[in-house]
């Protein structure tokens, strides 16, 4: 990924870091460099994006970064020893190690990050602190919402579309028209329409108390249920729909062959309805899987603070923090998730447009 904040800001100063062989302290030059570059940056108001990178990769950074351009006025040369005196990191090699590493142009840093990893000034690559190690889990986190949704889309979808693809016009018609109902409102308006349902004195837990289930309301609001339960209920229809489509071009005399054939009803679903079928389930499956791992505004509506998923991480980098490089390393990890279940799924139909390899 591109790196330019230090080259940029510090052109002086990346010149002379090319040139050190990273042994010991770096030269005059690169001291000298840092200093007045800094103070430039400073009143240019152009110091910011850089302190916030070098902060990113490590911790405490960008105030030193900040106090050594606002002193630039007491410093004086040689600026290898008046460094160190304002701070005791300038002495530190590792430190111009690291600014050595982001002068770019580009980096492995948020690539690394994204998967809880961070390399070293030899170039070694090792794990972060516990503290710090976040986004494995919270892929695997949005990777277990994202099946559990799929699989429950599925068992509660494959019964609904055979019984639409079972009636006859106009009643098929009338089924298929209430299941595309939900899609004439939009996610943030059905998002919420849950947050008004699982409140605490939401129709949900009212329901709970009248038949005795609960005591006392729940608090459902904040939870993984609640991500989970909204997540199926507007992922539902794009799930039925792909189903619905291959079972009414289903040929039924195939059922009926088998039952003359002396297969009873589970065997004749197991052997004939389900085969036939499984173009439009693994359709479906995959496009619910493929908008439940981008999921953002339910689970952040409905859910608690480990209960956000990629999505939410990535528009916090993105609007918040201003961390374009975040934001775009979890959204290519994503893309590849969504891109290996699309290769899974090309793979489970045998790579032919109509899904035949049953």
């Amino acid at each position: 990924m591109t790196d330019r904040e230090l080259s940029e800001t510090l052109p002086r100063t990346r010149a002379a870091l090319a040139a050190w062989d990273g042994q010991g302290l770096p030269p005059e030059t690169a001291f000298a460099a840092l200093a007045q570059e800094a103070a430039s940056a400073l009143e240019e108001r152009r110091i910011g994006a850089l302190a916030q990178r070098l902060n990113f990769e490590r911790s405490g950074l960008r105030a030193l970064l900040l106090r050594t351009a606002r002193a630039h006025d007491r410093l004086t040369a040689p600026y290898s020893e008046s460094l160190p005196a304002l701070d005791a990191r300038w002495s530190d090699p590792e430190i111009w190690r690291l600014l050595q590493r982001a002068a770019g142009p580009t980096t492995s840093l948020y690539l690394l990050r994204a998967l809880d990893l961070t390399r070293t000034a030899e170039g070694e690559f090792r794990r972060v602190d516990p503290e710090q190690a976040v986004f494995v889990t919270l892929f695997l986190r949005t990777l277990w919402v994202s099946v559990v949704v799929t699989g429950a889309c599925l068992l509660l979808g494959w019964p609904v579309a055979a019984c639409i693809a079972a009636l006859r016009p106009p009643w098929s018609s009338v089924a298929l028209l209430l299941v595309l109902m939900p899609f004439w409102s939009s996610v943030l308006v059905r998002s919420t329409a849950w947050f008004a349902l699982l409140q605490r004195e939401g129709p949900v837990n009212d329901l709970l108390i009248l038949l005795g289930i609960v005591d006392a309301p729940l608090q459902l609001v904040g939870t993984r249920v609640a991500v989970l339960l909204s997540t199926i209920h507007i992922l539902l229809p794009v799930a039925i729909l792909p189903m619905v489509g291959v079972m009414t071009r289903l040929d039924r005399r195939h059922l009926l062959a088998a039952a003359s054939l002396g297969a009873g009803p589970w065997l004749r679903f197991r052997r004939v309805w389900l085969p036939l079928s499984l173009p439009g389930i693994l359709a479906g499956g995959a496009m619910t899987f493929l908008l439940a791992v981008g999921f953002y505004i339910t689970p952040a509506l409905l859910g608690g603070e480990k209960d956000q998923l990629v999505a939410w991480f990535i528009a916090q980098f993105l609007n918040r923090d201003v961390n374009w490089g975040m934001a775009a390393a979890l959204s290519a990890y994503l893309l590849a998730m969504a891109g290996a279940v699309v290769a899974l799924l090309r793979v489970l139909t045998g790579g032919t447009p109509t899904g035949a390899r049953i």
